[in-house]
């Protein structure tokens, strides 16, 4: 049985603990809270390029861009994404579990002659990847860009990912990530970055105007020049959306660990009660049992 010191020590450490996590609560609150902010602060980029989209394609124009241009797909790029620091619970695995699953979907498809190349974005992502041993499955760590990068670094990420599949580097590229819907509710989303397929406006036809338009210098050279920034603005929600997630899942584990250590917190204390009590008892018949004598 534990003395009243030991007992006395833990509680103090678990008190500690408690402290610990509920700072870490907040910190991790205020970051998501940013990145909630600015997940808003880009909608209205995305909603206009998407509008000026919607608007061409419900003209009577022609137009086409090479990103558009779908071909069989030898080699595939997976951009995944994961945290570059810890203590946000099972956020990363269920991702890594994800990444599995599709893996196993392009074999279905694609056949087991096609190389898939996976990009994990987060030191921790790249941690769990690079202990995959599966047949035409490699892992190349993209060079400057982290779960944290700023908007130059995401803008020559996207240039790179589009570079290569306009070389024919890549013939797809597809994107795993951990998309924010609340605090305590996040999905993993899949989707396909490049080649652009009609199904990615699918959403806008109903943003278009439905007015004439005399599209100068013309429709083509218009979807051409846009299309890029369509990528661009994809590619910032997903990172905007990882970092957003990443803190509300380590709100949720810090709450966890909060709860746990208040739980374990009043068990020990409850504890050195009974044991105090039990102290104060022993020292009261051993006092009345001299006068006795």
């Amino acid at each position: 049985m534990a003395t009243l010191r030991e007992l006395k020590g833990r509680i103090g450490s678990v008190a500690s603990s408690e402290k610990i996590t509920g700072a870490m609560k907040m910190i991790s609150s205020a970051k998501m809270h940013k990145a909630e902010q600015a997940l808003k602060q880009l909608r209205p980029f995305r909603d206009q390029i998407e509008t000026i989209i919607a608007n061409l394609i419900s003209s009577d124009a022609a137009f086409s861009s090479p990103l558009m241009s779908g071909r069989p797909v030898e080699k595939m790029a997976v951009a995944v994404w994961g945290s570059d620091d810890g203590l946000c619970g099972a956020y990363n695995v269920n991702v890594f579990k994800q990444l599995l699953r599709q893996i196993a979907d392009y074999r279905e498809k694609l056949g087991n002659d096609a190389v898939i190349e996976i990009l994990p974005v987060g030191s921790k992502m790249a941690k769990a990847v690079s202990k995959l041993a599966l047949p035409n499955v490699r892992v190349k760590v993209p060079e400057g860009v982290d779960s944290k990068s700023g908007d130059a670094a995401v803008r020559d990420f996207t240039w790179r990912l589009r570079d290569a599949f306009l070389s024919g580097e890549y013939d797809r590229v597809d994107m795993i990530y951990m998309s924010f819907k609340s605090v305590s509710r996040q999905s993993i989303e899949h989707t396909e970055l490049l080649p652009v397929t009609d199904e990615a406006f699918a959403s806008t036809a109903s943003k278009a105007t439905g007015r004439p338009y005399i599209f100068e210098p013309s429709a083509n050279v218009i979807f051409t020049r846009i299309l890029p920034m369509y990528l661009l603005a994809v590619v910032q929600d997903v990172f905007t959306e990882n970092r957003a997630s990443e803190q509300a899942a380590r709100v949720m584990a810090m709450q966890s660990a909060n709860d746990n250590a208040k739980k374990l917190h009043d068990e020990l204390q409850l504890e050195f009660n009974k044991l105090r009590q039990q102290a104060i008892t022993t020292e009261l018949l051993d006092i009345l049992g001299g006068q006795v004598r």
